[in-house]
């Protein structure tokens, strides 16, 4: 398998190529448009009647496509091409003018936050225009932490060189980073995957090079991250948020009061999940305490699996069709057309991630795959994304936004569908310990790691009103978070303390990452019911609770699953079913003997 051979995506569905014609005209309809829009409906709103205010919302609609649509373009074309300067060129500049010409729209939403709820709801009679209250009513629940227009416009023009410039400076530099273990080269993505080579000493040398080159960019990160952090506070300041997360919480639509609960929960299964897990491991491994750098190590008797890319697509598809033959129809358009980006590659962005720049238009899958087995649960992890997009269409572009909490939930149920399928076709038990065995050690990372992520996070934004925090201090916030979480089996030290700048989701998303964990305990708690068979029809119940995860409330969405976020055992249900997965380890440990 060479990278040649591995599928690339094809984003003319979007533009042809970055000196497009159409991208120009796009763009000047969008500036001609915007002021277009403010003229005719400034200073009118509460006025207009309900077919009056149903145009608004279609013209609104228009210009977000647009938008959309080049940002997208701009952004994709950048992700596998980051030492390209006119790709980061492009991206700059469609970014700094997207932002220019939207400044006539700002009065918008604040416009709307002052109508009168009797006109509203007057408006949402019509059933047209009640297809937006999903939108209208994200709107306004922003209404008390607006500011004025001059202030908003300001906030706005200003994003480009505050915020999002340090977010880019960041991407840029760390997508630029080289690292070499035994004379040899890599590049971010591919040094990840030694990190999972059964040779010890080749994943120590990794380990040890990708903490090398982190403390020789901590200086930069270290500032950027400061400078990220105030920036957030000042503006969660002027608008009124009580403390760091609660933003994040608003755009989530879940209060502070459940991310405490679903954070204290996950704490207090530390010692029950990761710290049993790890000690397990570390018999495994025949080792005193694991290295930070061996936690997601394959063990040392387990198979030396790679998959072809033809195999991984097989597997993953198996899974799909095997749940529900409309999901596997649904993913099957991904292999079908080229919108799936395969290969790492020089230059190219570490992760994978799924793109969808339209609701109304398909997503984009982008992938590092390099052929281990989680590189197959990482396509079915960003195949779940994508399937839920499609699923979700027909919502419209103004109604449908990303709510971090529930889009992580058919990702997470995607890899669940595609391990059970591979755990169902082995009979060996040493084989079936090692998957379970990968598999917890995916679960603890999404569930576990990322609120010991959201402690560390936490701190470092209340500490940082304080004053600037040097390298070494989140050094040691860093360290003292992963050996709360990880345990006393887990070697937490030196070699892995400049690893927070490694998290990118510090920087460009500050308080995503607690999403990953509220979405594994969904999905856990999802798959528990479905294990029991006390629902009917769980799959059709299912894709219909993705089709609304945009749209709908958590307790509306869960309610035919006997399921409420809102119930004390809520998550301790999801985490229960990490822990019955380390018994059924503790079992095949005794069974074979090791």
């Amino acid at each position: 398998m060479t990278n040649n051979t591995l599928p690339a995506w094809d984003l003319s569905d979007l533009y042809d190529y970055i000196k497009a014609p159409q991208i120009e005209k796009d763009l000047e309809k969008y500036r001609k448009s915007s002021v277009a829009f403010a003229k005719k409906y400034k200073g009118k709103l509460a006025s207009l009647s309900a077919e009056e205010f149903l145009r608004v919302l279609k013209d609104c609609e228009v210009l977000r496509k647009i938008s959309s649509r080049l940002g997208g373009f701009a952004y994709l074309n950048m992700s596998t091409q980051m030492k390209n300067q006119e790709a980061m060129a492009f991206y700059q500049n469609i970014s700094e003018r997207l932002t220019e010409y939207y400044k006539p729209m700002v009065f918008f939403s604040l416009e709307l936050n002052q109508v009168p709820e009797a006109t509203i709801k007057k408006w949402l009679k019509n059933k047209d225009v009640a297809f937006y209250k999903p939108f209208i009513k994200r709107v306004r629940k922003y209404k008390k932490y607006e500011l004025s227009e001059p202030v908003e416009e300001i906030l706005l023009e200003k994003s480009v060189t505050s915020s999002e410039a340090w977010v880019r400076l960041y991407e840029e530099t760390s997508s630029r980073l080289g690292f070499e273990v035994d004379g040899k080269k890599y590049n971010d993505a591919e040094i990840s995957k030694l990190l999972l080579d059964k040779d010890a000493s080749i994943r120590h040398k990794a380990g040890a090079e990708i903490n090398r080159v982190a403390k020789e960019n901590a200086p930069l990160f270290s500032l950027v991250y400061n400078m990220i952090i105030k920036d957030k506070a000042i503006e969660d300041n002027k608008r009124g948020f009580k403390s760091p997360v609660s933003a994040r919480n608003l755009a989530e639509e879940v209060d502070d009061t459940m991310v405490e609960a679903l954070a204290r929960s996950v704490k207090a299964n530390y010692k029950n999940i990761a710290h049993r897990f790890y000690r397990l491991k570390a018999k495994w491994l025949g080792v005193e305490k694991i290295s930070y750098w061996d936690r997601n190590a394959p063990l040392p008797f387990s198979a030396d699996v790679t998959y072809s890319w033809k195999d991984a697509v097989d597997m993953v598809l198996k899974g799909y069709y095997g749940f529900s033959d409309k999901l596997g129809k649904v993913a099957q358009e991904f292999f079908d057309n080229a919108w799936i980006d395969v290969p790492p590659r020089d230059g190219k962005r570490s992760g994978a991630f799924c793109s969808a720049p339209l609701a109304s238009e398909h997503p984009y899958l982008f992938l590092n795959f390099a052929g281990k087995q989680n590189d197959v649960l990482t396509l079915a992890h960003e195949l779940g994304h994508g399937c839920h997009h499609q699923l979700r269409t027909q919502n419209g572009d103004l109604n449908e936004r990303s709510r971090m909490t529930t889009e992580e939930v058919a990702s997470v149920f995607g890899e669940m569908l595609v391990f059970q399928n591979m755990l169902s076709n082995i009979k060996d038990d040493k084989a079936k310990l090692c998957l379970i065995a990968s598999k917890v050690s995916d679960m603890i990372n999404t569930a576990i790691r990322q609120i010991a992520f959201h402690f560390f996070e936490t701190r470092a934004h209340e500490e940082r009103r304080l004053g600037e925090l040097s390298e070494d201090r989140l050094c040691q916030i860093w360290i003292e978070e992963m050996k709360d979480s990880l345990g006393d089996y887990v070697e937490v030290d030196e070699n892995c303390k400049y690893i927070w700048s490694n998290v990118g989701h510090f920087f460009f998303l500050p308080f995503y990452v607690y999403a990953y964990s509220f979405a594994d305990c969904l999905v856990n708690s999802l798959y528990q019911v479905n294990t029991e068979n006390k629902v009917e029809n769980f799959a059709d119940k299912y894709l219909e609770l993705l089709s609304k995860t945009a749209i709908g409330e958590y307790e509306e969405i869960l309610k035919p699953f006997g399921l409420n976020p809102k119930d004390s055992d809520f998550w301790q249900k999801g985490l229960d079913l990490i822990s019955a997965y380390i018994d059924e380890l503790e079992e095949l440990d005794r069974k074979i003997k090791l």
